[in-house]
């Protein structure tokens, strides 16, 4: 699956046969998104199948359960993949996962980590994306050298002057 669906309908309809084990995904995005259709419709013990065997344990099923029940869920957006293919063994996925908890919308933002084990994708952990605080390019100019903008003047004179005081 290279481009993600944004009809909600047609998403759960490719991602079903999945789910009722009827077919098995052949990528790791076509496991992110059957996990996800999973989470839409509460198959709970879908997840857990298909959940790293190694690291199953660790997953809180009540939690995920009162998740999937509870949200809204509003879309899924696959936003790269690297590996993860049908020749691969191993990959990820960075998604966002939008849903609505309480009235209040959420994004799930997450890079998920997937293995094939004995030839069938499982999802083995996941690290929430954040956004990088912005950094600064240049060196920061104190208020005593010369302004930037080839005033001659010092910067709190010149540039700096126009900034909001409080």
């Amino acid at each position: 699956m290279d481009v993600p669906f944004q009809d909600a309908d047609a998403l759960e309809a490719y991602c079903l046969p999945f789910i009722e084990r009827k077919q098995r995904p052949e990528t790791a995005a076509d496991l992110m998104a059957a996990r996800y259709v999973a989470y839409t419709k509460a198959k709970v013990d879908y997840l857990f199948e298909t959940h790293d065997p190694k690291t199953r344990g660790q997953a809180d099923r009540k939690a995920i359960e009162s998740w999937a029940e509870n949200a809204n869920w509003q879309g899924l957006e696959i936003r790269k993949t690297e590996r993860g293919g049908a020749a691969d063994n191993d990959g990820t996925v960075e998604f966002v996962a939008r849903y609505e908890l309480d009235g209040v919308p959420h994004e799930h933002h997450e890079l998920a980590t997937f293995r094939r084990i004995d030839g069938v994708w499982h999802f083995v952990d996941g690290e929430m994306v954040t956004k990088q605080p912005v950094r600064r390019e240049t060196p920061k100019i104190s208020r005593n050298e010369r302004c930037s903008c080839g005033s001659g003047k010092k910067y709190k004179k010149c540039c700096g002057s126009v900034s909001v005081r409080r």
